[in-house]
C-alpha cells in the first residue's frame, strides 16, 4: 500500500514540474515576441525620423498659430517678423479751461524781435507752425489765418505773443500767412477764404477756424481760441477804439467760426477791395442765417494794436456801403464758392506757413492810391 502510494506521488510531482517547465517555456516565448514586435516599431519610427507633435501649435515647423513660431528654412534670408510695437498713452481730453493760463498779460512792441528768437522760445511748434499739446487731447483743431502782406516786423510780434498763448491754451493749431502777391489793392475778406480752403487742403481735420489780422495781439490769456456754438467775435476792446467797441455790429480785427458756419455763410465776401466793409458784410450774413454773435467779457476780450503807417494800396472802398446793404442780394453768389485765386508758393516756415497767392486785381471802377 506504501509503495502504491509513494509511485502515485511520484508521478504527480512529475506533472507538476512538467506544468511549471511549460509555462516557464510559454512565458519565454511570449517575453521575445512582445520583445521582437518593441524593437520593430522603433526601428520604424527611426527611419521616418522624430515623431509629430500631437497639435499644430506645438510643432517646431508650424507658424500658422503662434507669432513667434519660426518657419522651416526655404533657402533665402530669414526676414525677422513684424512685431507690434508699444501701444501709444491714451491721453485724457484737454480741460476746458487750462490750469497754466496768467490772465493779464504785458504786451509791447519796443524791443527787437528777431525771427531767431522768438524760434528759440517756442520749441514745440513743428515746422509750418503747427502744434499739438502733449499731455492731452484737444476737443477742437484750430487753423489760425492771418491776410497779409509786407508786415513782416508786425508778424514777428504776433508769433512771440501768440505762439505762447495759444500753446498755454492747449490747443492743436496751425498758423497760415495768406501773402498777397503783387501791389494791387489789398483784399482782407479774399484772402482769408483762400486761408480757409488752403488750410483744408493740408488738414482736413480743421473744425474750427480764427481769422486774426497780423497787427493784434489779445492781452488776456484767457480769450480762449476756440469755437463754439456760435460765431465769436474776439476783439471786443481794443486800444484804437479806446478799449470799446466802436459800434454794435463791429466785426473786424480778429473772429472765431466752425467750419459748419463758415460755409453757412457761403464764406466771406470777394469783391471787398481796400479797406472796410467786409466785417460788416460778414455780420449781416451771420444774421441772415439765424446765427448770433458771441463775444468775451470785455475786461478778457482787450487787444494791442501795432501802430503802422496805412498801406497806399489799402485806402478805403468808396463802394462798401452801397454793398453791406445788399447782403442779402449778394451773400448766395458772392463767397467761398466763387473764389477764384492761383497758389503760387507754399512755404513752411518753423513757425508759420507762408502761402503766397494771386487773387486778380480789383475791377476797373475801384481807383487805387
Amino acid at each position: 500500500m506504501s509503495r502504491l502510494l509513494g509511485g502515485t506521488l511520484e508521478r504527480v510531482c512529475k506533472a507538476v514540474l512538467l506544468l511549471c517547465l511549460l509555462h516557464f517555456l510559454v512565458a519565454v516565448i511570449l517575453y521575445f515576441d512582445v520583445y521582437a514586435q518593441h524593437l520593430a516599431f522603433f526601428t520604424r519610427s527611426s527611419a521616418r525620423g522624430p515623431p509629430r507633435a500631437l497639435h499644430p501649435a506645438a510643432s517646431s515647423n508650424s507658424n500658422c498659430s503662434r507669432p513667434n513660431a519660426t518657419a522651416p528654412s526655404s533657402g533665402l534670408p530669414e526676414v525677422p517678423s513684424a512685431r507690434p510695437g508699444p501701444t501709444a498713452p491714451v491721453l485724457p481730453p484737454c480741460p476746458d479751461s487750462p490750469p497754466g493760463l496768467v490772465g493779464r498779460l504785458l504786451i509791447e512792441f519796443t524791443s527787437p524781435m528777431p525771427l531767431e528768437r522768438v524760434q528759440r522760445e517756442n520749441p514745440g511748434v513743428l515746422l509750418g507752425g503747427r502744434y499739438t499739446p502733449p499731455d492731452c487731447t484737444p476737443a477742437q483743431t484750430v487753423a489760425v489765418i492771418i491776410p497779409f502782406r509786407h508786415r513782416e516786423h508786425h508778424l514777428r510780434y504776433w508769433l512771440h505773443y501768440l505762439h505762447p498763448i495759444l500753446r498755454r491754451q492747449r490747443l492743436r493749431y496751425g498758423v497760415y500767412v495768406i501773402n498777397q502777391h503783387g501791389e494791387d489793392t489789398f483784399n482782407r475778406a479774399k484772402l482769408l477764404n483762400v486761408g480757409f480752403l488752403e488750410a483744408l487742403k493740408e488738414d482736413a481735420t480743421y473744425d474750427c477756424f480764427i481769422f486774426s489780422d497780423v497787427d493784434l495781439v489779445p492781452m488776456d490769456d484767457r480769450n480762449l481760441y476756440r469755437c463754439g456754438d456760435q460765431p465769436r467775435h474776439f476783439a471786443t476792446a481794443m486800444d484804437k477804439f479806446g478799449f470799446r467797441l466802436p459800434y454794435a455790429g463791429y466785426f473786424g480785427g480778429v473772429s472765431g467760426l466752425s467750419k459748419a458756419q463758415f460755409l453757412r455763410i457761403n464764406g466771406f465776401p470777394n469783391e471787398y477791395w481796400g479797406w472796410g466793409g467786409e466785417d460788416d458784410d460778414i455780420f449781416n450774413r451771420i444774421s441772415l442765417t439765424g446765427m448770433k454773435i458771441s463775444r468775451p467779457d470785455i475786461r478778457i476780450g482787450r487787444y494791442r494794436m501795432i501802430k503802422h503807417d496805412r498801406d497806399k494800396h489799402n485806402e478805403p472802398n468808396p463802394q462798401r456801403f452801397t454793398r453791406i446793404q445788399n447782403t442779402k442780394q449778394t451773400m448766395k453768389r458772392d463767397g467761398i464758392g466763387s473764389v477764384q485765386y492761383q497758389v503760387l508758393e507754399v512755404s513752411r516756415q518753423p513757425l508759420f506757413t507762408n502761402i503766397t497767392v494771386d487773387i486778380g486785381r480789383p475791377p476797373p471802377w475801384h481807383s487805387r492810391g
